[in-house]
């Protein structure tokens, strides 16, 4: 089973991912885990990623690509795959069809542009565990304290509210053809392409998605 879920930052990619690869056993690819990874290891690609980042530009699609590609090599996506972040525009997607990764599902996750910055510049992170809280949603037990360790909650330089307008605006830009290319494709290859409400509850958008991916995969 091999799913690609879209939508802007802030919808809830991660948590709804993270409940789709525990159901079916695949691997969860996150763009952004692979970026802050290739960050976190200081090395010259990893640098000019966090210039990109800190900038609140998308990184270029050579490096993207072929970060994802040597991720779909592992072993572990024999049987599929999860992936969150990838493609955020047509080049990418026309990529995957140039390599012959089919894709059996599209999930698009939509939702409203102030509620997705009151998400995002909400979030807090700790850095060494990646545990990430929320002011409003998911509170540390103490105002901006790790709950486990005591240290410090930080904000993540992508997501500070200037970094993020930029973002979803080079998003919007980047999304709306290839939105059109999947429509297209859902037409002529019969492809699995569902939207779904992404400010509904966490639990109601994981019943939607479990209803599609129980009722429509053969």
């Amino acid at each position: 089973m091999r799913i690609i879920l879209l939508g802007p930052p802030g919808t809830g990619k991660g948590t709804q991912g993270k409940f789709i690869i525990k159901k079916y056993n695949i691997p969860h690819i996150s763009t952004g885990d692979i970026l802050r990874e290739n960050i976190s290891s200081g090395s010259i690609i990893g640098e000019k990623i966090k210039n990109t980042m800190i900038q609140g530009k998308l990184v270029d699609n050579n490096i993207i690509c072929d970060l994802i590609t040597k991720r779909i090599q592992k072993k572990d996506c024999d049987n599929g795959f999860l992936l969150d972040g990838f493609p955020r525009n047509i080049e990418q997607a026309q990529y995957l069809s140039r390599k012959k990764i089919n894709i059996d599902y599209i999930l698009e996750l939509l939702i409203p542009y102030k509620l997705i910055l009151e998400r995002i510049s909400g979030r807090r992170i700790h850095l060494n565990s990646g545990r990430i809280y929320h002011i409003k949603f998911n509170p540390p037990k103490e105002k901006n304290i790790d709950d486990f360790t005591g240290e410090k909650l930080c904000i993540r330089e992508d997501d500070k509210i200037e970094i993020v307008k930029k973002r979803l605006k080079e998003y919007i830009q980047l999304s709306q053809p290839l939105t059109q290319y999947y429509q297209e494709k859902k037409i002529q290859d019969n492809l699995k392409y569902f939207q779904l409400n992404g400010a509904n509850t966490l639990s109601e958008v994981k019943k939607n998605i479990d209803f599609i991916l129980k009722n429509s995969y053969f």
